[in-house]
């Protein structure tokens, strides 16, 4: 059943593009059902029949969480059943596509209702106070500064970070050249505090950091080599925690304040969906949901009959 599977994933990494963390999110979820399969003597996918995908979702829903306490109700949320029913659909669909299966029988599965989380965004003086240069000026502080005013000023995704490439960068222009999900590349403009921090970080840090082997990764760790998701956000966070700013962080928390700020201050819900690189409109409209409320708060504060 694993080779079938690897052949998906081979089928998402060169022929759809996909991003590294979509595939490694689509062979754990994959994962857990061909896991289950082994424990109810099915080795073979031909074998399986839309009542065990059923039998396992309904596995999946009752069993308590891994990390959870022995006595915890907390069971799997509606959104983790979304994405193991659309990672099921989505490799039936390919399995039927290319005649390694003769049917679909998951495109009979339905979805849940999938509620749409606001996203979280620091306010303006938690960016003010994130972003304050940190002393001593040293390679690995640099660095920081420099993701932190990129990833605040152009949006760009934790993966598009550490991924960024000194030939991507057109900074006296003042844009740079972002490759995103599905290999899709974009132009996103980057803000003139952005640019002279990261310049800064090209002409005073980065030197330090470099070795003969570095690679032509912006972003380099004090190893010299570029970082991993993981390390990424673990120097995000540490930097948070010593600028003292008490949120509990997110991966895309920045990414969200950049687009919530920018809808704040007028900027054009399409003009937006282009620089965040997202496929559809509808994933930016969340963040018309952010703003409404932001507008109610400030109503209710500043009008004398609110």
């Amino acid at each position: 059943m694993q080779t079938l599977v690897e052949d998906f994933l081979q089928y998402l990494r060169h022929e759809r593009g996909q991003a590294e963390h979509t595939q490694r999110t689509y062979a754990a979820l994959l994962g857990k059902f061909t896991t289950w399969a082994a424990t109810h003597q099915i080795t073979d996918w031909h074998a399986v029949e839309l009542r065990h995908l059923m039998e396992f979702l309904r596995y999946e829903r009752l069993r308590p969480l891994a990390d959870a306490p022995a006595n915890s109700t907390r069971r799997l949320s509606s959104e983790s059943v979304y994405l193991e029913i659309a990672a099921l659909r989505a490799f039936y669909r390919f399995a039927e596509n290319e005649k390694k299966l003769p049917a679909n029988i998951a495109e009979n599965l339905s979805l849940p209702r999938r509620w749409k989380r606001l996203p979280k965004a620091l306010s303006h003086a938690e960016i003010k106070q994130l972003l304050a240069p940190e002393l001593p000026e040293t390679p690995e502080n640099l660095c920081t500064q420099a993701i932190l005013e990129l990833a605040y000023a152009s949006g760009l995704r934790l993966a598009e970070l550490k991924n960024l490439r000194l030939e991507q960068l057109h900074l006296e222009a003042g844009f740079l050249n972002v490759i995103g999900k599905g290999n899709k590349e974009r132009v996103v403009p980057v803000g003139k505090t952005a640019v002279t921090a990261i310049q800064h970080y090209l002409a005073a840090g980065r030197p330090k950091l470099v070795t003969p082997k570095s690679p032509a990764a912006v972003f380099l760790t004090r190893r010299s080599t570029p970082f991993a998701s993981v390390t990424l956000w673990k120097r995000i966070k540490d930097r948070v925690r010593r600028a003292g700013v008490e949120r509990n962080l997110t991966p895309h928390m920045l990414r969200h304040s950049f687009a919530t700020h920018l809808l704040e201050y007028g900027a054009d819900l399409r003009v937006i969906q282009e620089l965040l690189g997202h496929a559809t409109i509808s994933t930016t409209e969340v963040y018309t949901h952010v703003t409404g409320h932001r507008l109610r708060e400030i109503h209710q504060k500043f009008h004398p009959r609110a």
